[in-house]
């Protein structure tokens, strides 16, 4: 019964087992024909729209092609008319040429023909010209035949007393006309020079003596006295040994007198001293010490020096070079004048004529300041101050325009430019001003004693005197021997000669005097 039961059971569940394979398998033929369906029908779909895609694109083409041609054909008509009308405009101006070459060619055949009706009737001219040479001649010889027998005076003989006649009153009339020009050339360049002058001067108020560098130092106290000399005088001959100056402790009191020649080194020991005054050690190893930081400081304030100036007259561009020199030109002088202020004096007189006379400013005034750097230089290179300036200036690269007025301000080379003569007037305006140079007699002596030797020097002068501290000399002539005209010609050359063979600041008036007199006595 069991066996029975359990045989049912395993027949039901194998019967179920295959009618759900069955059931399994039918679902899944539908569910592939189902997709096999979808599939067909998804393909159909995408190849009718690839149909309609490639059909709009031909469409589209078809369309850019013909509006492409369209256009082409549009620019080609265009292009067309564009050339027969250019190919019209040139047969148009062909016609015009053809037509003046043609006028112009009826033009000239007319001129050849005037030409040739003027050469014959030159021709005429000369021959009759010769024809009355030659009578002229013919009359010439009898006449001169006839005043050598009159004047018993052979032809050279009344050639040259003609030439002599007609040269002395040609150079008189030269010497009349000649100061006429010049008076009326003077009055007028007179009083331009004087506005310019004195508005450059009236414009610029400069010391009227430079500021000398002190060679004092006060001594704070009695005691450093010693400390100065040193044990055996060792401080003081190492201090004079670096510094390459004397020191003097007893001339003057409560101080140290500073005696060289060169001021820089006056400076340096200057500086020095009091360096060791508030350090109050004095030896040998801080003298060298103080010394050296003197130096270094002295070449740093040399530096500002020439910034200051280049500032102060609004100049920029300049090599660290030429800033030392101008720098270094507060401790030289020229005639007790301190070169430093001399130099910016010139600047700024130079721009301030320039800005008168419409000319560049800033090259004037910088012209001006570097015009005396020469002197800065070691004495060691030859030639002129205003030369060898000139050559360092542009070396360092200063442009030709600033380094002529330097080469020229002393007549080393020509002036050929506004800014060469301006630069010139405004170094002898600063030179000769009141109070800015200092002569000694000697000098001053000698100055006077030169001119009236040059003035003396010349044919027909009776006397020359030096008046106006040498700033002018009169010079009185023979009224006998010099003529008014001739003394306008005297008064050139002895100029002429003091300025070859003297050298003096600013200029020099040469007065000729020339006096009639007639004096007789009644009884």
């Amino acid at each position: 019964m069991d066996i029975l039961v359990i045989g049912g059971v395993i027949l039901g569940l194998a019967v179920g087992a295959l009618a759900a394979f069955i059931i399994k398998a039918i679902i899944d033929g539908k569910t592939k024909r189902t997709a096999e369906r979808e599939a067909q029908r998804i393909i159909q779909k995408a190849k009718s729209r690839s149909s309609k895609i490639e059909r709009e694109a031909k469409e589209k083409a078809k369309d850019f092609e013909r509006r492409a041609k369209q256009n082409a054909e549009n620019e080609i008509k265009k292009e067309k008319s564009r050339v027969k009308d250019l190919e019209q405009s040139v047969l148009a101006r062909k016609k015009n040429l053809d037509r003046d070459e043609q006028a112009i060619k009826d033009k000239m055949l007319q001129a050849e023909k005037k030409v040739q009706a003027k050469e014959k009737e030159i021709q005429s001219r000369e021959q009759r010209a010769e024809n009355k040479q030659k009578e002229l001649e013919v009359v010439k010889a009898e006449l001169q035949t006839k005043l050598e027998t009159a004047g018993n005076m052979t032809k050279d003989q009344a050639k040259k007393e003609l030439v002599d006649a007609m040269e002395s009153e040609a150079k008189a009339e030269f010497a009349k006309t000649a100061a006429k020009i010049e008076e009326e050339t003077k009055e007028q360049a007179e009083k331009k020079a004087k506005r310019i002058i004195s508005l450059a001067v009236s414009r610029f108020a400069g010391e009227y003596a430079a500021e000398k560098t002190s060679s004092v130092v006060p001594l704070p106290s009695e005691d450093l006295k010693g400390k100065v000399i040193g044990k055996e005088g060792r401080n003081i001959r190492a201090f004079e040994s670096v510094c390459g100056v004397d020191l003097i402790l007893d001339e003057v009191p409560d101080a140290v007198v500073i005696s060289a020649f060169d001021p820089v080194r006056r400076e340096v020991a200057k500086l020095a001293l009091d360096q060791l005054f508030n350090d109050g050690r004095i030896h040998p190893a801080m003298i060298e010490q103080s010394v050296n930081k003197a130096k270094k400081g002295l070449f740093k304030s040399i530096r500002e020096d020439g910034e200051k100036a280049c500032f102060e007259l609004g100049i920029s561009g300049v090599h660290k070079e030429i800033l030392d020199l101008v720098g270094s030109l507060k401790y030289r002088t020229s005639y007790t004048q301190n070169n430093y202020t001399h130099s910016i004096e010139v600047g700024m007189f130079a721009g301030m004529m320039a800005a008168e006379m419409g000319e560049d400013i800033i090259a004037a005034r910088r012209a001006g300041l570097l015009h005396d750097i020469g002197k800065a230089l070691d004495h060691s290179i030859e030639g002129s101050h205003a030369v060898i300036g000139a050559d360092f200036a542009k070396k360092y690269g200063e442009k030709e325009i600033i380094c002529h007025p330097i080469r020229s301000h002393h007549e080393d080379e020509r002036p050929n430019t506004v800014l060469a003569h301006l630069v010139s007037a405004a170094d002898a305006i600063s030179s000769a001003r009141p109070g800015a140079r200092k002569a000694t007699q000697a000098n001053y002596i000698k100055r006077l004693e030169d001119l009236e030797t040059i003035g003396n020097s010349f044919d027909g002068v009776i006397r020359t005197f030096a008046i106006q501290a040498g700033r002018e000399i009169r010079v009185v002539v023979d009224s006998g021997r010099i003529t008014d005209e001739q003394s306008v010609l005297l008064s050139r050359d002895i100029a002429k000669k003091i300025t070859r063979e003297m050298s003096f600041p600013g200029q020099i008036k040469v007065t000729v005097v020339r006096e009639t007199k007639a004096v007789e006595h009644a009884r």
